[in-house]
C-alpha cells in the first residue's frame, strides 16, 4: 500500500508543480474545472445520487455554480462563506454520530458539496493570481501535504490515542501531532529559506494543519454517514480525488484569506 502511494504521488506531483508555474489564472482554472468535475461525481455519491443522470447533473450544477462565482467577482464573499461552512462541518464532527440526523441529509451534504467545490476553485486561483501566486499556491499545498505525511507516518509508529474514533478510528492524536511538526517544521524552513519569515506564521501554520485535519475528519464522516469505505479508485493507493483532497477544500478558502489579509491588511510581503 506505501509503495502504491508513493508512485502515485510521484506522478502526480510534477504535473500539479508544472501546472500552477508555466499556466496562467485561466488555463489553471480549466484544468482545476476537470478535477472539480471528478470530485463532483464522487461527492454526488455521497449525496445519495446513486443514478448517472443524476451525479452528471450534479457535476454540471457544481462547474456551473463554480464559474459564475467567479465570472461575477464574489471571490472574498464566497471565501468568508466558506468559514462559516466548514465551522458547521467541524460541529457535525464533534457531535457526531447526533449530528447524523441534520448533517447527512441528501440535500444538505450536496448544498455544501456545491459550496465546498466551487469554494476551494475560487481560493486557488484567488491565491495564483496574487503576487508570487504561483509560490503561494504550491506553499499552501505543501502545508498540506506535509501534515498528511507527518500524520500518516507519524501515526503508523506512535498512534495509541484516537482521535474521533466514531469519526475515523484510523486516526489518532499522536499521528495529527507528527502532521503538525512535519509542517511546521518543511514550511518554516522555507519562509526563512525565502526571507520571509515571521513568527506571526507559526500559530497560521498551526491552525491550517488543525482545519486541515477537520477537511479530513468531515469527508470521513460523510463517507461513514453514506457508507461507503472511499470516494473513489482514481488514484491507486489514495481512493478516490475527494480521498486526496479533503485536506485543501478545508484549507484553501482560509490560507487565500490569510494571503489577502497579510497583503492588504498587514502590508506584510506575499
Amino acid at each position: 500500500m506505501l509503495r502504491t502511494r508513493v508512485i502515485t504521488a510521484l506522478i502526480l506531483a510534477p504535473g500539479i508543480i508544472a501546472a500552477i508555474y508555466l499556466l496562467n489564472t485561466t488555463a489553471l482554472g480549466a484544468v482545476l474545472a476537470i478535477f472539480t468535475g471528478l470530485a463532483a461525481w464522487e461527492w454526488g455519491l455521497l449525496a445519495g445520487m446513486q443514478s448517472t443522470t443524476l451525479r452528471l447533473t450534479y457535476v454540471c450544477a457544481a462547474l456551473l455554480v463554480t464559474l459564475l462565482l467567479w465570472i461575477i467577482g464574489m471571490a472574498t464573499a464566497v471565501l468568508w462563506l466558506l468559514v462559516l461552512v466548514w465551522i458547521t462541518a467541524l460541529v457535525a464532527v464533534l457531535t457526531w454520530p447526533e449530528s447524523g440526523s441534520w448533517i447527512a441529509k441528501p440535500v444538505v451534504v450536496g448544498s455544501i458539496g456545491l459550496l465546498v467545490l466551487a469554494g476551494v476553485v475560487i481560493a486557488l486561483l484567488t491565491v495564483h493570481q496574487l503576487p508570487s501566486g504561483p509560490h503561494w499556491l504550491l506553499f499552501g499545498l505543501l502545508i498540506c501535504w506535509a501534515a498528511d505525511i507527518g500524520a500518516y507516518f507519524a501515526g503508523k509508529a506512535f498512534g495509541r490515542h484516537k482521535l474521533a474514533v466514531e469519526v475515523s478510528p484510523g486516526k489518532t492524536w499522536e499521528g495529527a501531532m507528527g502532521g503538525l511538526l512535519l509542517a511546521l517544521a518543511v514550511c518554516s524552513s522555507i519562509l526563512v529559506y525565502e526571507g520571509v519569515f515571521d513568527w506571526i506564521w507559526i500559530p497560521v501554520l498551526a491552525l491550517l494543519v488543525a482545519i486541515s485535519i477537520i477537511g479530513d475528519l468531515f469527508e470521513s464522516l460523510l463517507k461513514r454517514a453514506s457508507g461507503i469505505k472511499d470516494s473513489g479508485s482514481l488514484f491507486p493507493g489514495h481512493g478516490g480525488v475527494l480521498d486526496r483532497i479533503d485536506s485543501i477544500l478545508a484549507v484553501a478558502p482560509f490560507y487565500a484569506l490569510w494571503l489577502l489579509g497579510a497583503l492588504v491588511v498587514l502590508q506584510q510581503p506575499v
